[in-house]
């Protein structure tokens, strides 16, 4: 196992490379370009300057999250195939330089989405939140620029500002593709990259959608054991992978993850696991909280356990954080919070070793 951070280059986090490598256990990040339009190369040199200043603290790039998938792939279009030849170039691209997963989804239109980027809680830190009444009372402009005014001027992956005029458009396209007839859309770019996985030797690891169920009628693919069994099966290459969020297939309480995790896990199909606690108030309401067993519904100490008793040896990162002792950054994603709870998991990581 290797525990690793998730970092966003280029002056566009508050979070430093030389913090990160202050944290016990942590040996390396999980970056992006973040800057370049999705569907566009990744030019060797942009990915080799980032690769330099984060080896050059003394830690690793071996994980890519994202490179985003463009549209017209998930659409369908006969466009598509221009994107995905560029997907492949990115792929080699990254392969040159040592990448070894790689993170996307397949999340129509918008990647995620929270109601509250700062919900207070009673300890006085904040947490993103997610109030699905809230939600669909929003037209997609509000919501995108909702999710903008709270990112404290951070970007937020999957709410570029250049897709918002387009939002509405797509939830509209979507209306008439069903699940079935999006899978095949998915297995089209599955079947056109997973060769070139296999050539380059790297895990693409497929996030879960988040949150796990439908909204604005757009449809959800990676959300439950069953909906991963058929993601899996489009390729049987062993580089056909998920992320296996905690945090958004935790958001369904009716997952039962340790067992998910022993499945698939034991199974190789789990490269990369972000793990965090979610609070639930409501079946389909709930807000972050920080790492803790005691401070969710998840019981982490079984999540970490299955992961080991599958023989998982993949990368590991602390997902969402709270904002906690008055630190300012892009939600979810400052130091303190997520630096607790990658030590909090590295503890319930040796114990379950030495127990066993």
């Amino acid at each position: 196992m290797k525990m690793i951070f998730r970092w966003f280059p280029n002056g566009d986090d508050s979070v430093q490379l030389h913090h990160i490598k202050q944290i016990p256990g942590v040996t390396g990040v999980a970056t992006a370009l973040p800057h370049i339009p999705v569907g566009d190369v990744w030019p060797t040199g942009q990915i080799l300057a980032v690769r330099d200043q984060i080896t050059s603290a003394g830690l690793e790039m071996e994980v890519i999250e994202s490179v985003n998938i463009h549209e017209d792939i998930k659409k369908g279009l006969p466009s598509r195939d221009l994107y995905i030849s560029n997907y492949i170039t990115t792929m080699k691209n990254l392969h040159e330089v040592g990448i070894r997963c790689i993170c996307y989804n397949f999340m129509p239109v918008m990647d995620w989405i929270r109601s509250d980027l700062a919900e207070p809680l009673p300890d006085g830190s904040t947490a993103m939140s997610y109030r699905h009444d809230k939600i669909l009372m929003l037209d997609p402009h509000t919501m995108a620029h909702s999710m903008i005014n709270g990112s404290n001027q951070f970007s937020l992956p999957g709410w570029e500002p250049e897709r918002f005029s387009a939002m509405a458009e797509d939830i509209e396209f979507y209306r008439n593709v069903s699940v079935d007839e999006y899978f095949e859309n998915i297995a089209y770019f599955i079947r056109s990259v997973m060769p070139f996985a296999d050539e380059y030797e790297i895990d693409f690891a497929v996030h879960s959608d988040d949150p796990p169920w439908p909204i604005f009628g757009l449809p959800k693919i990676i959300n439950n054991a069953s909906s991963i069994r058929r993601f899996l099966s489009l390729h049987p290459s062993k580089h056909n992978g998920i992320a296996f969020c905690t945090g958004s297939l935790g958001a369904d309480s009716a997952n039962d993850l340790p067992n998910m995790i022993r499945e698939f896990a034991s199974a190789g199909r789990i490269p990369f696991a972000h793990l965090r606690n979610v609070k639930h108030t409501s079946p389909t309401d709930f807000h972050e909280t920080a790492h803790l067993s005691g401070c969710g519904d998840l019981d982490m100490f079984e999540i970490v356990k299955a992961l080991i008793d599958s023989g998982f040896d993949g990368y590991i990162r602390p997902d969402h954080g709270r904002m906690i002792w008055d630190e300012t950054g892009r939600p979810g994603y400052g130091l303190y919070d997520r630096a607790l709870g990658s030590n909090y998991l590295q503890g319930l990581w040796e114990a379950v070793k030495k127990m066993s």
